[in-house]
């Protein structure tokens, strides 16, 4: 039976098991996907034991997507803009890196939550491996403004000019304003606003003022759960549409499984079950 792995530390938490476990039942395909606890220090060589073991694929989640990154002999485009990755395809001696976070990201906002990106006014807030991978498929997705906000302006600036020197991303840029703000200093309001940074994880507050919402904006953190809970608060506090990330982890572990098994699981269906088995 062929296996895959979700790399992580910490790792107790995640939820991959449960999805992947449904998108095989659901799409009939012999599989198992287990949890892997990974010393800091040891993620290369686990990643050899695995592929030694003749293991297939693996999920990486914090703190090893730049390591997963740097141990690729391939990378996809999205990967390499995000320069992290949280997906891989293991064939033989071969290493292939994807980024699904953002696609993931994209795709809930639009499909589950009902949003559609293009023409809207976006505001991505954290440039660290969150928001990169993020900032590519939102662009894709063709919003009329795009701005990106990190407590170190210098970060989001380097993310920025890394996309604009990217040749698939030069169509892209021509349809979408792309900017960079001082997060202190941010102006204007936004249709949707986008919680890639570390503040949530933190337990610390929104890092940015309730003026970047127009009314009825949609207000996401890419965590979920208890992590998520104050900024879910926020958002609905000051009268904008509050959504975790949730529906992101689905989704992209559905481009992950579409990758290793070529074959479309019902996304949609599983988060269904996944809100309802979570609360």
């Amino acid at each position: 039976m062929d296996q895959y792995y979700v790399l992580g530390n910490p790792i107790a938490h995640s939820k991959s098991p449960l999805i992947h476990a449904r998108f095989a039942e659901l799409t009939g395909q012999s599989l198992q996907y287990e949890r892997l606890l990974v010393p800091l220090e040891a993620f290369a060589a686990n990643l050899a034991q695995l592929q030694q073991r003749g293991v297939k694929g693996c999920n990486v989640t914090v703190p090893f997507k730049l390591d997963a990154f740097e141990a690729a002999t391939t990378r996809s485009d999205r990967a390499e803009l995000a320069q992290a990755a949280n997906t891989l395809l293991l064939q033989g001696g071969a290493v292939h890196a994807d980024n699904t976070d953002g696609v993931g990201l994209v795709k809930d906002i639009q499909n589950n939550a009902g949003v559609s990106l293009a023409g809207r006014d976006v505001l991505l807030i954290g440039a660290g491996g969150a928001g990169a991978g993020a900032l590519a498929p939102l662009l894709a997705a063709g919003p009329r403004r795009l701005v990106l906000v990190n407590r170190t302006r210098a970060k989001a600036d380097a993310l920025v000019a890394r996309h604009r020197a990217h040749a698939s991303m030069q169509s892209l840029l021509e349809k979408t304003e792309l900017l960079t703000e001082d997060l202190q200093g941010l102006q204007g309001s936004f249709d949707v606003v986008i919680n890639a940074s570390a503040s949530s994880l933190a337990g610390a507050g929104v890092p940015v003022s309730a003026s970047v919402l127009k009314p009825g904006a949609l207000a996401c953190d890419m965590m979920y759960g208890p992590a998520a809970a104050a900024f879910m608060a926020w958002a609905k506090d000051k009268g904008a549409t509050p959504r975790d990330g949730l529906g992101m982890l689905v989704e992209q572990a559905a481009e992950a499984f579409e990758l290793w098994r070529k074959v479309r699981p019902p996304s949609a269906q599983v988060l269904r079950e996944m809100r309802a088995l979570l609360g």
